[in-house]
């Protein structure tokens, strides 16, 4: 049994699906008062004081697992959940055509363990149909999604090549993880 600190319902299906027991706990953290542009830095500073949260809040009686996950753009800027529609446009024409880096830090700590994995999922997409495009910003569905787009929905059909687990593109490299919980 561990306890996932993320009120991410992508993160509790993965969980589900690898058999993988667990309670959902969620926690705060300002992940906006971070001043950082990097991807790879953003993550893991962002994990960490979930991480520092989680464990004020619930100790170490089970182990805590948190994550974190942005999208790394073409240029490599992080393309962070869109403000409003006209924002989750700009952000999927940027991506329509393009490669992305989905990256993800995940720290699972117990007692006697500590495990820290930082992952990345590249994608490189056809370019969007705009009927297509313009059904799934008035769907709504970009909203709470980093970069807009869900790689297991909308961006789905428009996928080239992958390097990389998908698991990791959705919030939580569970195939890395999961040795670990259940060592």
């Amino acid at each position: 049994m561990i306890r996932l600190c993320s009120a991410s319902e992508s993160r509790a299906k993965l969980l589900r699906d690898f058999g993988i027991d667990f309670i959902q706990s969620p926690v705060e953290f300002d992940e906006e008062s971070l001043q950082i542009d990097e991807a790879r830095k953003f993550v893991y500073h962002a994990s960490k004081g979930k991480l520092a949260a989680a464990e004020a809040a619930f100790g170490l009686e089970v182990p805590l697992l948190v994550a974190d996950t942005v999208v790394a753009g073409p240029s490599g800027e992080i393309l962070r959940k869109a403000k409003d529609r006209s924002d989750a446009e700009r952000i999927l024409r940027l991506i329509s055509g393009s490669e992305i880096a989905i990256v993800s830090c995940a720290h699972l700590k117990s007692p006697r363990r500590y495990f820290l994995d930082l992952s990345a999922t590249h994608y490189r997409f056809a370019p969007f149909d705009e009927e297509d495009l313009r059904r799934y910003i008035d769907s709504g569905e970009w909203r709470g999604k980093a970069g807009a787009c869900m790689v297991e929905g909308f961006c789905k059909p428009y996928i080239r090549q992958v390097r990389g687990l998908e698991s990791t593109a959705m919030g939580l490299q569970v195939e890395i993880i999961r040795p670990w919980i259940e060592g």
